[in-house]
């Protein structure tokens, strides 16, 4: 079986050693990179041999987990991260996952509950799917942090039934908006490309995250 590889940022050597330890004993993983904090991480992007998921600590010199994050939605490259932390404060929390962050967990956690993380990033994208999707909908960003986001009617017609609690599927968007299967498609893929999405989820997740559809507008 094909290991799953990853890199841990985190400031002080016992974690990263320790972390390195379990990982290697719970599961068919292995811990390819380390880095002593954020900024190092940073600087030593893009990495040749990218890792298939980072686990990243909230507390450290010079930049925290968030920041990291925030840093990293600037780059061109999808980095897949696990934020593990001491500090279970319901703003962190919520900034991390508006900042890219694929799941959280209190580095009380048990060994199960990081390989379940873990395996549910590395498989499907993300971990708890439906907290991050709360979370996104009650976030509220800071006024100077907002981005600009230009969608086509049509574009933001394609994003709203995406996100509908109904769930349709391309097909029924298709019948309703009164267009071809390929048209969907279409606009998918338009979105995908254009900013960097891979996913319905991450879809949705863009959605929310810049407060394009409702409950938002």
């Amino acid at each position: 079986m094909e290991k799953t590889t990853i890199g841990i940022i985190d400031d002080h050597k016992i974690v990263r050693q320790g972390l390195k330890e379990l990982l290697q004993k719970i599961s068919n993983f292995k811990v390819t990179h380390e880095f002593e904090n954020g900024v190092a991480f940073l600087e030593a992007l893009p990495l040749t041999d990218a890792p298939d998921l980072y686990i990243l600590d909230y507390s450290m010199p010079d930049m925290n987990g968030v920041e990291v994050l925030r840093a990293l939605e600037e780059k061109e490259n999808e980095y897949k991260v696990l934020l593990l932390t001491q500090h279970f404060d319901e703003q962190i929390i919520d900034a991390a996952y508006h900042h890219g962050a694929r799941g959280f967990l209190h580095k009380n956690c048990t060994a199960h509950d990081l390989k379940f993380a873990i395996d549910n990033i590395v498989k499907i994208g993300y971990n708890n799917v439906s907290e991050i999707l709360k979370r996104m909908r009650h976030y509220e960003e800071p006024a100077d942090k907002k981005n600009e986001i230009a969608l086509s009617n049509r574009e933001q017609e394609f994003l709203r039934l995406v996100c509908d609690e109904n769930e349709y599927t391309y097909d029924q968007m298709a019948d309703i908006m009164g267009l071809s299967v390929k048209s969907i498609e279409a606009y998918r893929t338009a979105l995908f490309d254009r900013y960097g999405i891979k996913s319905k989820v991450g879809l949705v997740l863009f959605s929310f995250k810049h407060r394009l559809t409702p409950p938002f507008i």
